[in-house]
């Protein structure tokens, strides 16, 4: 199976979105406040641009929630192509789940959406066809990289805890069984302590 990875921007209170999400606060009220270490903050350090290169380093294949593709719930209605513009960060081919088909929309600079109805298992399948050597990224929302950790096919996991309480939001380790991570790296800024895990015990 293709090293998998999962990098999550969390607050102190464990919530990685604020509470109602939308097209106007697509990170939820106040789920900005999470990103600051990688949004331009002029308290920035190198520690914070070590964990920004962390996750923008290329990945065969992502999986993502529709939630973290867009604000539309239920039936499609528009022609949403994501909130990132004609190029998105991406690269490679993405699975979105979804309740609802939709044909894939290829964009620039080789990311193409394609929309999986069966559910994580499905998705995490497709995913691990179409990774070349670069391995397969879960990149988000809470319940996309909550169905991974239970799934235990995250081989490494990034947590960059903002200095934040949130209160409410989209939590990632509710209801998640016992499983043993090792940190092997950690960088802290004003910004964000990063702490990067690997699976405990070598591979899968």
């Amino acid at each position: 199976m293709p090293h998998t990875t999962a990098h999550v921007s969390i607050s102190l209170d464990g919530f990685i979105a604020g509470p109602d999400q939308s097209l106007e606060n697509p990170l939820g009220v106040r789920g900005l406040e999470l990103h600051r270490w990688h949004l331009g903050d002029e308290r920035a350090t190198e520690a914070d641009a070590a964990a920004s290169a962390w996750l923008g380093r290329a990945q065969g294949a992502v999986v993502m929630g529709r939630n973290m593709f867009g604000p539309i719930r239920g039936e499609w209605k528009d022609d949403w192509r994501g909130w990132w513009g004609d190029e998105p960060p991406y690269h490679a081919p993405v699975f979105v789940l979804t309740h609802h088909a939709r044909d894939s929309i290829e964009m620039a600079g080789g990311t193409t959406f394609h929309f999986v109805t069966g559910g994580f298992d499905e998705a995490y399948a497709l995913a691990s066809e179409a990774d070349g050597e670069s391995g397969v990224h879960v990149a988000g929302g809470a319940s996309t990289v909550r169905q991974a950790l239970a799934a235990g096919v995250v081989d490494e996991l990034t947590l960059d805890i903002a200095p934040v309480l949130l209160g409410s939001g989209e939590r990632i380790f509710d209801g998640i069984e016992a499983f043993l991570m090792e940190p092997v790296e950690v960088l802290h800024s004003p910004l964000a302590t990063h702490v990067r895990y690997l699976r405990a015990g070598g591979d899968r």
